[in-house]
């Protein structure tokens, strides 16, 4: 019986101890719930392929983004290639991605790899670009190649059919108003298994375009083995090319970029960019992009590339397609 009262004395004590505690447990819980977000917004963002720079740039966007916003939560999607990318994008799958100027182009007007697709593309808005992304002629030391006008009657690779590095070709080709006539020998080797490098290194092609951020590692590669130079590509041709599609750029390579390299070249390429449905809210897209602008110094120590280019003055635009609500907002409010 004395068990009893004192289990049951016991039990009154620890009660009105957590009565008179209640009010205090409550207002702690209240403060923790208020004192974070309840549920982030989600957001997807497309990127290339695993292992690819697209997928590391769009990583490191996502992880700025998540750092400096408190209500966002960023994550990357690799897709198979930019159709891919465009078409998850078109349909709601992703809410943005980074898409190649070019590639954003011909979806929006029905051109090139897209010209036959019954897709529209329309619903799609431009954020900011991230990078450049230059067409370098790289050439071998013995070839007597100093310029452009003289690719004519060398061996060079096109790139494997449909690749991006054929379509710079084909573009290149088009500019100049060539044709594959005007060459001793065309090949369309891939990248894949380094087809188009082995070729360069044994002397079978004199030229080849490549496509990449710079410094890059495989033209480090060919500068060391296989006595490879860069060619300044940015004639009057090439010129007057960028200056009637908006989808391409003049892009200047530095030569301290390749030590070996004793002189920059110019050169013209495409830019990646983020590209968002107008679905997507016009605040979420103003986070977005204040993340990334109060962060260039972030993402540019994160590789020399991500350097974030001017958005076009005129036009506000990356590819020539409109921006976004919430980016026309922004770049209005921060005088841009």
């Amino acid at each position: 019986e004395e068990n009893m009262f004192s289990s049951e004395y016991i039990k009154d004590i620890c009660f009105i101890r957590f009565f008179k505690r209640g009010p205090l447990i409550s207002a702690f819980l209240i403060v923790r719930l208020f004192s974070y977000p309840t549920h982030a917004f989600d957001i997807r963002l497309g990127t290339g392929e695993t292992g690819t720079f697209s997928h590391f740039a769009g990583r490191t966007v996502c992880r700025t983004i998540n750092k400096h916003t408190d209500d966002i939560n960023c994550q990357t999607v690799p897709t198979l290639d930019a159709v891919d990318n465009l078409t998850n994008l078109q349909g709601g799958s992703l809410d943005i991605g980074l898409i190649d100027s070019r590639m954003l182009h011909d979806a929006m007007n029905k051109t090139g790899y897209f010209e036959f697709m019954d897709i529209s593309y329309n619903n799609l808005r431009t954020l900011v670009p991230l990078y450049n992304l230059p067409f370098t002629l790289v050439v071998r030391s013995n070839a007597k190649i100093t310029s452009l006008e003289e690719l004519k009657g060398k061996r060079i690779n096109a790139g494997a059919p449909r690749s991006i590095q054929h379509l710079a070709f084909d573009t290149i080709v088009k500019a100049k108003n060539w044709s594959k006539k005007d060459f001793r020998l065309v090949t369309e080797l891939s990248t894949s298994q380094s087809q188009d490098t082995m070729a360069f290194c044994h002397g079978t092609i004199q030229a080849m375009v490549n496509i990449a951020v710079h410094p890059d590692s495989t033209l480090q590669q060919l500068f060391r083995l296989c006595k490879a130079d860069l060619v300044d590509m940015y004639d009057n041709d090439i010129e007057k090319l960028v200056n009637a599609h908006p989808a391409y750029f003049k892009i200047d390579i530095a030569a301290s970029v390749y030590p070996s390299q004793p002189m920059g070249i110019t050169t013209f390429g495409t830019r990646a960019v983020l590209v968002a449905s107008d679905n997507l809210d016009a605040e979420t897209v103003f986070k977005i992009i204040d993340a990334i602008y109060n962060n260039r110094k972030r993402l540019k120590s994160a590789h020399p590339a991500l350097s974030i280019p001017a958005v076009d003055a005129k036009q506000k635009s990356a590819a020539g397609i409109p921006l976004h609500p919430g980016a026309i907002r922004y770049f209005s409010e921060k005088g841009m």
